[in-house]
């Protein structure tokens, strides 16, 4: 059964801004559920981080004019030839230390520990630029959901009541209607669905408006997608998508990272990478003994 457009909040509906002396863990928790599904966290990085982070994001995709770097929901870009208008910027933990200090920063931690679990980890980060003139994306919802257009290669049941996704879009160009600002449906995470064309997408949509360095999370299972530039500016944002710690993870990241850096990553980013989780473990060569239990977690 799809979401019907009684059960949403009254529209036009303004998202819930918190500060980090403002957190309120609880308040995130049920909006980014109940809610209408997303929160934005103002004034967590200054000017000058987000300045020495889009001065990375631009030069590295100048470096892709052609759109080469693979993207997702733009099959109508893709047709249309204009593809290469919204380019990514994939592996940005080796591509600056700023990138590690935005993926682990407290409030956004201290959130996503109430949201998907204490040992949570880090699905994907990567710059999303979409330049004058790019189409936007398909509506969408994310990963792991972002095939439930075919539900039937996921279990019986599934639904959206414990989350298995959150997102943070770090903003570093203004979110306006004219730049094309992430669109999204309120509420729509409420009830596990692929948008199509019969809901309306667009008729129903608001935006998650905003100024560089703001941060919105959302539930990645609220329908989503990046809209048209309209504008002559380019429109950019740091994405990083978070899992609980059993869900595997979109972007293979400590294979794409130096060896070095693996090896001298903070204990925040050792979590991040999925290192404090063991499996998928070759268990006939593991080390021998009781691995796993209450009091197997005591001893350690």
């Amino acid at each position: 059964m799809h979401a019907s457009a009684h059960s949403f909040p009254p529209s036009p509906t303004r998202i819930r801004v918190f500060t980090e002396d403002t957190l309120d863990t609880d308040a995130v928790v049920s909006e980014l559920l109940d809610g209408v599904g997303a929160v934005t966290l103002r004034g967590l990085f200054t000017p000058a981080e987000i300045a020495q982070a889009r001065d990375i994001v631009m030069r590295e995709s100048d470096a892709d004019e052609r759109g080469r770097k693979v993207t997702h929901f733009q099959g109508d870009a893709e047709k249309a030839g204009r593809i290469n208008l919204q380019r990514r910027v994939w592996n940005l933990l080796a591509k600056g230390e700023i990138f590690s200090r935005m993926a682990a920063h407290p409030a956004i931690m201290k959130v996503m520990r109430a949201f998907i679990g204490s040992e949570f980890i880090m699905g994907s980060i990567a710059a999303n630029r979409i330049l004058p003139g790019g189409p936007g994306q398909e509506p969408h919802i994310d990963y792991p959901y972002w095939d439930f257009h075919s539900p039937e290669t996921h279990p019986a049941r599934i639904n959206a009541t414990f989350p298995l996704n959150a997102q943070a879009t770090i903003m570093l160009d203004p979110f306006t209607e004219e730049t094309g600002a992430t669109a999204f449906v309120p509420g729509t995470q409420r009830e596990l669905h692929y948008p199509d064309e019969s809901d309306r997408f667009f008729d129903r949509c608001e935006r998650m408006l905003g100024e560089p360095g703001d941060t919105v999370i959302f539930f990645g299972a609220v329908w989503h997608c990046a809209m048209p530039n309209r504008s002559s500016i380019d429109r950019s944002a740091i994405i990083t998508q978070y899992l609980p710690k059993f869900v595997k993870p979109m972007e293979d990241m400590p294979a794409a990272l130096p060896a070095e850096f693996v090896k001298n990553a903070s204990a925040d980013i050792r979590q991040l990478l999925g290192l404090n989780y063991p499996y998928p473990e070759i268990l006939d060569a593991s080390r021998g003994g009781n691995a796993e239990g209450r009091d197997a977690m005591k001893a350690r």
